[in-house]
């Protein structure tokens, strides 16, 4: 793994602990919405339809520290179709710092489908070290609400398509108020939309890839979604940059 250091705010290198410390700072209100992406520099947010592809092993440590503060750690059914999910998502010592800090040891997944076109066989439902959470609306398929209960606790936010507000509520109702998110792009369109991305985490991977890879936010964004952001810091390792990105102090701060 290349050496990790701090470009700005302040010059230095980056320990564990400082890296925990960092991806803190600036937090206000609850609940908190963190996304992690990481792109190409020509915009690509996958390689072949997969985005670890995109990625170094500096990457993947800083991907798996920020799940560390979160309560439930927020996904895109289609992510967890492509990207592998499934099992415990933290490490043995990563749980161990979790319950030092008086967390569970473990956050549940939490996956978002409209259709509910999810395997309940698959080994994010049967792996799961914590029960996992399906967030759908009113018109999902019946029959598959009824086969995915069995696997999943079934949280309903919206009509046809998802109330960002109501899933929010949902998940504070549960005590959730760290809401880490790690995609996909219709995901964080979709709260982009709603005004509620309050972090992003941006990994740049030195890398052309050209074609018709998409970016790292979808959906029909319209002018008036457009969202300013304030730079928080710059990490750098070999050639691969670690952005963070939190909601502009300009902004007003939406209420849950």
């Amino acid at each position: 793994m290349s050496a990790l250091e701090r470009l700005f705010p302040a010059p230095g290198t980056a320990t564990d602990a400082d890296l925990l410390d960092w991806y803190t700072e600036g937090r206000t209100g609850a609940p908190w919405v963190s996304f992690n992406f990481v792109s190409s520099i020509d915009g690509a947010a996958t390689i072949a339809g997969r985005s670890g592809r995109l990625g170094n092993a500096t990457d993947q440590h800083i991907f798996q520290l920020l799940r560390r503060h979160a309560d439930v750690i927020l996904v895109g059914a289609q992510t967890v179709r492509s990207e592998g999910y499934g099992g415990p998502l933290l490490s043995p010592e990563a749980r161990q710092w979790r319950t030092d800090h008086g967390l569970a040891a473990h956050p549940p997944l939490a996956i978002v489908s409209g259709s509910l076109n999810l395997d309940p066989s698959h080994e994010v439902f049967t792996q799961a070290p914590v029960r996992p959470l399906v967030i759908t609306v009113d018109s999902a398929p019946a029959a598959q609400r009824t086969r995915l209960e069995a696997v999943a606790d079934i949280i309903t936010a919206g009509r046809d398509s998802l109330d960002v507000d109501a899933l929010l509520s949902a998940l504070a109702g549960r005590g959730f108020q760290s809401i880490h998110s790690e995609g996909g792009p219709t995901l964080l369109g979709a709260f982009q939309a709603a005004d509620r991305v309050d972090e992003l985490c941006l990994t740049v991977s030195p890398l052309l890839v050209g074609g018709p890879a998409g970016r790292i936010a979808g959906g029909a964004a319209a002018a008036e979604d457009a969202r300013d952001m304030e730079l928080a810091h710059i990490l750098r390792a070999g050639s691969m940059l670690f952005l963070r990105y939190l909601r502009s102090r300009r902004a007003a701060t939406p209420t849950p």
